[in-house]
């Protein structure tokens, strides 16, 4: 018979803590929002009305118009780091993983170092360089000959969202970078030595052998993208303010909740339906985490290795 292991009351120690601290700050004021949610404001106080704010924010005009155009920029917030974000930092990865790459360490300094800057600084900057009054946008392309293609991007509806986008793809482009670096640099060497016995080198050999195998942290950084995506509200509110102008066409649902729960200028604050739509982005988040976890990371473990 097997003899017992002692119970290790020291990871005990160190883990309650730990999960008091989190049940503090996350578990509890979680449902206390969505709780609130389920209340609105009556006569002599909060009212239990149900799903009723729900009904009201996707069916009221006046609420469902505000959400559905803040859904669809979130989308496309998010559409624009999938589609430029990752790719890139897969791409820097790989260029950077290759062996015997001079000043590897400094291309991975300088590119991870907007990731630690604060959003007040990277919005307050760019907001500078893309002035079409004094910043340093309109005669950098003067330079090169393109100054016909400046435009005033975060002024237009057409461009604003698009350019705040890009702008967080260049802060957080050394996050995926860094996570398919660390992927790529634990693939197995027997794997590359088996790969370059065949003759797969190259190009080749980062579609073929190391692509498949990197494929879990991939999804990994796809998922933690939606999420912070979906979570995001720093850069559009230093860069735009509250009211995510011009006319909302850079509101998401993170400053539409703000304005909602805390109230901006004349608008008073509402906040039981700020909790609704706080419950709403949660449900959209878990929806994507619960098809990521049971629809897609189930395929990808057959790459593990």
């Amino acid at each position: 018979m097997a003899p017992r292991r002692p119970f290790r009351w020291h990871i005990v120690f160190f883990l309650a803590p730990a999960v008091l601290v989190y049940t503090a700050i996350m578990i509890i004021p979680l449902f206390g929002t969505l709780g609130q949610s389920l209340f609105n404001k009556g006569e002599a106080g909060a009212v239990f009305v149900g799903f009723g704010n729900f009904g009201t924010l996707f069916g009221d005009a006046r609420w469902s118009d505000a959400f559905w155009n803040a859904l669809g920029n979130n989308l496309w917030f998010f559409a624009i780091h999938m589609i430029v974000q990752n790719p890139i930092g897969i791409a820097l990865a790989a260029i950077l993983s290759t062996p015997g790459l001079r000043m590897a360490a400094f291309y991975r300094t300088a590119i991870f170092i907007p990731t630690i800057l604060s959003f007040v600084i990277v919005g307050f900057v760019w907001k500078l360089i893309l002035s079409p009054i004094w910043g340093i946008a309109p005669g950098m392309l003067d330079a090169i000959g393109l100054k016909a293609l400046f435009a005033p991007w975060l002024g237009k509806e057409a461009y604003a969202l698009t350019t705040l986008a890009l702008i967080s793809v260049w802060q957080f482009v050394g996050i995926p970078m860094m996570l398919i670096y660390a992927a790529l640099l634990s693939i197995p060497d027997e794997v590359i030595e088996a790969a370059e016995m065949d003759g797969i080198t190259g190009m080749s050999q980062f579609w073929k052998v190391k692509l498949p195998l990197i494929l879990p942290s991939i999804g990994i950084i796809s998922i933690l993208t939606f999420v912070g995506n979906f979570n995001a509200f720093d850069l559009i509110y230093v860069a735009q303010g509250a009211l995510a102008g011009p006319d909302f066409s850079t509101d998401i649902l993170g400053t539409f909740l703000y304005r909602t729960f805390f109230g901006f200028q004349l608008q008073l604050g509402d906040p039981y339906m700020g909790s609704a739509i706080a419950g709403a982005m949660f449900a959209i988040i878990l929806i994507g985490v619960c098809i990521y976890l049971f629809g897609i990371q189930t395929r990808l473990t057959r790459y593990q290795f």
